[in-house]
């Protein structure tokens, strides 16, 4: 018989939930003011993931070179970079480069999965939402940057796949106070997902 418990503490258990850890960059979390605190929160929730034995799973964004940029890519970079000049575009974000170095604080393990993105959900492009399936989950837990850009899709995208989201929002970072706080309040209107703090996580994985 299906378990349709879905309570956080039902919700929070390995066999049907992992932690999505979403681009906590360190060219990322250098643009935000606070991102020392939003990364000590973030590795609370994740040390929380990790003593309870869940699955965790990082994402990272990523770019690519300026010859393959295509049009969208091109015009998001001017708009994010402020240009009107394709010719001033950079590639902030290239697979291996310092910017695109997740936090060292995080310290993936051998048995969690990293995965890099062009896009802002977590799922598309990515192998998220297969190995999510294949483990047999029905739930993800997210925290990192940005909530306005990245968390806020990932959710709406997790929940059109069946998925129900766990929102660790004391754990998302922002790059703008008000879209965050817009963004977190569309998601409450939404329903679909869960919204909890660290401590709140953190007691739903203990009990």
């Amino acid at each position: 018989m299906t378990n349709t418990s879905t309570s956080l503490t039902d919700l929070a258990r390995p066999e049907r939930c992992a932690l999505v850890v979403y681009d906590m960059q360190a060219g990322i979390l250098s643009q935000l003011a606070d991102g020392a605190a939003v990364l000590e929160r973030v590795l609370g929730a994740l040390e929380a993931a990790r003593t309870a034995g869940m699955p965790v799973i990082f994402l990272r964004h990523m770019s690519l070179p300026v010859k393959l940029m295509g049009t969208f890519q091109m015009r998001q970079a001017m708009t994010w970079q402020r240009t009107d000049d394709p010719g001033a575009v950079k590639p902030w974000f290239l697979r291996g480069s310092p910017a695109h170095a997740l936090a060292p604080e995080l310290a993936p393990r051998e048995d969690e999965a990293i995965f890099d993105k062009l896009g802002m959900s977590a799922f598309e492009g990515t192998p998220l939402a297969m190995t999510l399936r294949d483990l047999g989950l029905v739930s993800f837990a997210i925290c990192g940057v940005a909530t306005e850009i990245g968390i806020y899709p990932s959710v709406r995208h997790g929940s059109d796949l069946g998925l129900i989201p766990i929102v660790i929002e004391e754990a998302c970072g922002h790059g703008s106070a008000e879209a965050g706080a817009r963004s977190l309040a569309n998601m409450r209107h939404m329903g679909d997902a869960i919204m909890t703090d660290v401590s709140g996580w953190k007691a739903a994985l203990e009990a």
